[in-house]
């Protein structure tokens, strides 16, 4: 006569049973959600520059033709980036002049070194770039190292701006594969040029943290103005700078300072303690 009544107690136990397990299953995922994935995600989020947030990823040239894509990003005052690159041995780069263009195509023809040619104007945010760095490689002007950077028009939570660039390297002079001018073509793998300022600002001392942004680049693959070939693994090294304050300067006593000190002295009357 009890066996039912033993088989209900049963049954009532096996469920309170699963209902306890998937109630510390449900508890065991809000931990890992709230404790875990969440505050990640948050900080992750937060040391995202603001101005990362709806970026393209590829700079454009004058007749709107696709330019190098962005590959780097320095955080810090434009002093601190002249600064910074002057540390890291990357010369900036001169305006294009009718002298200059003249000048490096004599160089060219000669090869000869020079430290800070022009490089010709891409543009992002509407504007050619604001800052343009290279560093030559040997005395041949045909290749060289160089990036431009562009000043992001969002400050991040301390007020810093972002300067986003893009870094190529120059491996000789032809003719655009596009419009057919005269111009540099650059080599496929960015990414080595990305990697070769972080390096070198770090070598000089002057880059406190580099954060990368995975994914940065949903296209991985493409073609610049020149028609050259380039490649990515997509992501993009910002850099916050950490430049040295340099040492204050001693002070200067001037004449005027010293006489007045002196005059003070004599004027003053000799004291009692005195023996």
């Amino acid at each position: 006569m009890n066996e039912p009544s033993q088989s209900v107690s049963t049954a009532s136990a096996h469920h309170s049973r699963r209902v306890f397990r998937a109630f510390l299953a449900v508890l065991f995922l809000y931990f890992c959600i709230a404790y875990l994935g969440m505050p990640r995600y948050w900080q992750k989020y937060e040391t995202r520059h603001p101005a990362l947030t709806d970026i393209p990823g590829i700079t454009h040239a004058a007749d709107d033709i696709p330019g190098d894509p962005l590959n780097i990003g320095l955080i810090g005052t434009e002093e601190m980036v002249h600064r910074a690159m002057s540390a890291a041995k990357w010369y900036p780069a001169d305006p294009i002049t009718f002298e200059s263009s003249l000048r490096i195509a004599a160089d060219v023809v000669l090869a000869k070194p020079f430290d800070d040619a022009p490089v010709s104007p891409l543009f992002l945010f509407g504007r050619k770039q604001d800052l343009a760095f290279e560093q030559p490689i040997g005395n041949d002007p045909r290749r060289r190292h160089h990036v431009r950077f562009w000043k992001c028009p969002k400050l991040d939570e301390k007020g810093r701006p972002l300067w986003i660039g893009a870094a190529t390297l120059d491996t000789h002079v032809g003719l655009s594969y596009t419009t057919g001018q005269i111009t540099h073509h650059i080599g496929p793998d960015v990414d080595l040029e990305r990697d070769k300022i972080i390096e070198d600002l770090q070598a000089a001392g002057v880059e406190g943290d580099v954060r990368w942004i995975n994914d940065f680049h949903k296209v991985r693959e493409g073609r610049n103005g020149g028609g050259d070939p380039w490649h990515t693994d997509g992501r993009l090294a910002v850099a916050v700078l950490a430049i040295p304050k340099e040492p204050a300067a001693p002070q200067r006593v001037t004449h005027a300072q010293l006489n007045s000190f002196r005059n003070q002295n004599l004027n003053m009357e000799p004291s009692n303690d005195i023996r």
